[in-house]
């Protein structure tokens, strides 16, 4: 299976390299955020803790999606994330492969294809499942250490979360790490770390696996990361693509910690008011803010927004199957208003972008 994913990633690139006539795109850039996990629950709850301020609620087209995957009717992030990023359902825990484990080419992949920049930001390692969807092409999501490899195959401009341990598995004569740097990528391990005038492409590996949560001290990190891939990839005079991630939204929700989710889902908000505001001085942005599935059952039995408290209740420590909202901001947000499949998510931003076959 890694054979064949290597081989086609390897034809995508090939094909990559030579000059594409990209179809008249309607928007440059877009920006696609994901709060793994996030409901409306979630978002009201944030809301509320907040005492009635998100920048979320600027977004001016709100839609639902369809999130159940292709052999369940629950989703996994695996199976979400895919379905947004090659704009076909597949099964649970599968990730950038179709229903049959057919490797498929992601959005990401497709924007390299026609000379955009790319970018994926998390608040989780960068082989977890919903980056994992846009980059690599396993049938389990599991397959940390194959899915770290899948990111030699690729070409994206920067990448930024946790998962060093991937990368550098010394059980390897060659790490990872080492392969990337051999293709021309400047490997760091902190914000700080990335120069603005480095012309390499750039992976950020900021936590040996996990990064913190915010209430443990992680700081304006996705903000900040948010910040620093937009300003490398819009260099790009093509445009680009980026999937930035609230990725422990959902964690919050498998542990039913209201606290836990709140806090990460005000952190995501200060992300997309960054992505905001890059769309409001750059014409042609579009921001799209989704999520894979909603985590926990979350309801809110009660609340105060003048004082920020709330009082909730969860039904299960996992997934459920309710459909999850997509807001849009920017150029061509219009087009994100209704319900949907997952799937057709995909299917708008390639046209979107002029990248149609």
């Amino acid at each position: 299976m890694h054979a064949i994913s290597v081989f086609l990633s390897t034809i995508f690139l090939l094909i990559g390299s030579f000059s594409h006539a990209r179809n008249e795109p309607r928007v440059k850039n877009i920006i696609l955020m994901i709060g793994d996990g996030m409901g409306v629950s979630q978002i009201y709850a944030a809301y509320t803790a907040n005492r009635g301020s998100l920048n979320l609620t600027r977004a001016t087209f709100v839609g639902f999606s369809k999130t159940y995957s292709s052999n369940e009717y629950i989703t996994d992030s695996g199976a979400g994330g895919t379905a947004i990023s090659i704009g076909e359902k597949t099964n649970n825990y599968s990730v950038g492969v179709d229903s049959q484990g057919f490797p498929k080419q992601t959005i990401l992949e497709r924007a390299e294809e026609y000379g955009l920049a790319t970018g994926l930001v998390v608040t989780s390692p960068v082989t977890h499942a919903t980056p994992a969807s846009f980059i690599a092409h396993q049938i389990s999501r599991n397959e940390n250490l194959l899915i770290a490899n899948d990111f030699i195959d690729s070409d994206i401009d920067i990448f930024i979360g946790g998962g060093r341990s991937y990368f550098e598995n010394h059980d390897r004569a060659v790490t990872i790490s080492d392969e990337l740097r051999k293709r021309g990528y400047t490997i760091v391990y902190s914000l700080d770390d990335i120069k603005t005038s480095d012309p390499n492409n750039i992976g950020c590996l900021v936590a040996d696996t996990n990064l913190p949560k915010v209430l443990d001290g992680r700081g304006n990190y996705l903000s900040r990361a948010t910040q620093i891939a937009l300003s490398r990839l819009s260099k790009n005079q093509n445009g680009f693509f980026i999937m930035i991630e609230g990725s422990q939204i959902d964690w919050g929700g498998h542990n039913n910690d209201i606290d836990y989710v709140v806090s990460e889902m005000i952190d995501f908000d200060e992300a997309i008011g960054e992505a905001f505001r890059f769309a409001d001085e750059n014409q042609g942005t579009l921001v799209i803010v989704t999520a894979d599935h909603e985590t926990g059952g979350l309801s809110i039995v009660d609340g105060d927004i003048a004082t920020g408290q709330i009082k909730v209740h969860f039904s299960t420590t996992d997934h459920t199957a309710v459909m999850v909202p997509v807001f849009a901001y920017g150029e061509g947000a219009e087009e994100f208003a209704g319900i949907y499949e997952n799937t057709e998510i995909f299917t708008k931003m390639i046209k979107l972008l002029g990248l149609m076959k």
